[in-house]
C-alpha cells in the first residue's frame, strides 16, 4: 500500500540498462544453456528485490533502518571474526557464512570494508550513548576481522577506504591520525606470518596466488577481444573459455587451470563484453556525481544538513573502498555495492518527492496540496 514510483533518473536508467544487457549476452552465452540459465535467474532475483526496495524505502527514518539492517547482517561476521582474530592471536583466518557470495576469506574482508563507513555513518547520527560505544567497539573488531581475513586485497581496499575516510570527514587531520593509530596498532598486533603473507604484495611475480589473477585477466581480455559486444556471457570461468582464450604462461607461470576472473572489472569485461563494462562503471560514476551533488545542496537545509550529507560522503567513502578491493575480487553481482547506490538513490527521490524547492526546483501542486493536509 506505500508503494512509490519507480525513482527514474541517470542512476536508475543506467541500472536497468545493465540488468538488460546482462539478459542480452545470456543469448549469446559460451557456457552450456543449463548453467547461463541458473545463473541468470540467481542474479535476476537479486535485482528484482532491489527494484522492490527503491519502490518501498522514502525518508530519514526508512532509509536508516536499511542502514542498520545491511551494516549489522554482515557487520555480524566483522564482530565475531575481529573477537576471534584478538583471541587466537592473529594465527587462524577468518572466513564468511558457508554457502554465500562472501563465503570467501577475501570476500567477506572486502564486504567489511565497505560496511566501516556506515558504521561510521551510524556512530555519528545516532544520540544514544550505548549505541555508540557499541559502533566504536564494532569498527574495531571489524578492522581485526579485516585483518584476519589474511586478504591481501582487502588490506589494500582498507588502506584506500581509510583514506577516503579521512578525506570526507569534517576533520580529516584527527581523522588520519585517529585512523592510522588503529590500523598501524592492528597490524602490529598481527603475527609474522600474516606479515610474511602481506609482504608478497611487492613480490607478486613470485607468488602463484597473483600471478594466476593476472592469468585469469589476460584470459579475459582476450575473450573480450574475440566478443567485444557481448562478451562471453555468464559463467565464462569454464574449460571451453580457457581452451579457447587462456595463455599458455604468464612470467614464469605456466596456465592450464581454470580460474574465475577475479576483478570486477575484468568479470564485467569478459562476460559482457565492453558494453557491460561501461554500463557498470558508469553505474558507479553516476553514483559519485549525483553523491556529490545532494551533499553539496543539502549542506545549507537546516532539516538535511544533519545527516544527508555525511552520508553522501561515506557512501561514496564505501564505493572508493569497493572499486579498491574489487580490483582482485568476482563480485560483479555481490548486492552490497547495489544497496550502497540505493541510498543514494533512495535519498534523491525522498527529497524529490518531498518537493524540496530550495535544491530541486519548485514543488508541484500536488505537493504543495499534500504539504496543507493535515
Amino acid at each position: 500500500r506505500e508503494r512509490r514510483p519507480f525513482p527514474l533518473n541517470n542512476i536508475t536508467t543506467v541500472y536497468l540498462l545493465f540488468i538488460f544487457w546482462m539478459s542480452v549476452t545470456s543469448l549469446f552465452a559460451l557456457s552450456p544453456p543449463e548453467m547461463v540459465l541458473a545463473r541468470w535467474v540467481f542474479v535476476l532475483k537479486i535485482h528484482l528485490m532491489l527494484l522492490v526496495t527503491l519502490m518501498l524505502i522514502r525518508g530519514r527514518e526508512q532509509i536508516e533502518r536499511l542502514i542498520w539492517v545491511v551494516t549489522l547482517s554482515i557487520g555480524f561476521y566483522g564482530f565475531k571474526g575481529g573477537i576471534w582474530t584478538v583471541i587466537g592471536g592473529g594465527s587462524g583466518r577468518v572466513w564468511g557464512p558457508a554457502g554465500s557470495m562472501i563465503e570467501e576469506n577475501n570476500a567477506l574482508g572486502l564486504a567489511l570494508v565497505m560496511l566501516v563507513p556506515l558504521m561510521y555513518y551510524l556512530y555519528r547520527v545516532s544520540s544514544k550513548r550505548l549505541v555508540r560505544f557499541g559502533l566504536i567497539f564494532l569498527v574495531i573488531a571489524t578492522c581485526f576481522s579485516i585483518l584476519g581475513s589474511q586478504s591481501r586485497g582487502a588490506l589494500l581496499a582498507l588502506v584506500g577506504m581509510a583514506f577516503f575516510l579521512a578525506l570526507k570527514s569534517t576533520r580529516p587531520i584527527q581523522m588520519s591520525i585517529l585512523l592510522g593509530a588503529l590500523l598501524i596498532g592492528a597490524m602490529l598486533f598481527m603475527p609474522e606470518s600474516w606479515s610474511n603473507r602481506m609482504g608478497t604484495i611487492k613480490t607478486y611475480e613470485q607468488d602463484s596466488s597473483a600471478m594466476s589473477r593476472i592469468y585469469a585477466w589476460k584470459t579475459m581480455w582476450a575473450l573480450a577481444l574475440d566478443r567485444p559486444l557481448v562478451g562471453g556471457g555468464f559463467e565464462s570461468d569454464n574449460l571451453a573459455v580457457y581452451a579457447l582464450y587462456a595463455p599458455e604462461r604468464v612470467g614464469d607461470y605456466v596456465g592450464g587451470a581454470v580460474y574465475v576472473a577475479h576483478s570486477i572489472y575484468f568479470q564485467a569485461l569478459g562476460e559482457h563484453g565492453f558494453p557491460g563494462l561501461i554500463l557498470y562503471l558508469l553505474l558507479g560514476l553516476f553514483t559519485w556525481r549525483k553523491a556529490s551533488k545532494i551533499a553539496r545542496q543539502a549542506k545549507d537545509d537546516p532539516e538535511l544538513a544533519s545527516w544527508v550529507p555525511l552520508l553522501m560522503r561515506m557512501v561514496q567513502v564505501s564505493l572508493a573502498g569497493f572499486a579498491a578491493g574489487g580490483a582482485f575480487l568476482s563480485l560483479v553481482y555481490f548486492d552490497l555495492p547495489y544497496y550502497i547506490v540505493a541510498f543514494v538513490v533512495l535519498v534523491d527521490a525522498t527529497l524529490r518527492e518531498r518537493g524540496k524547492s530550495t535544491l530541486w526546483g519548485k514543488p508541484t501542486a500536488n505537493q504543495i496540496a499534500s504539504s496543507h493536509t493535515p
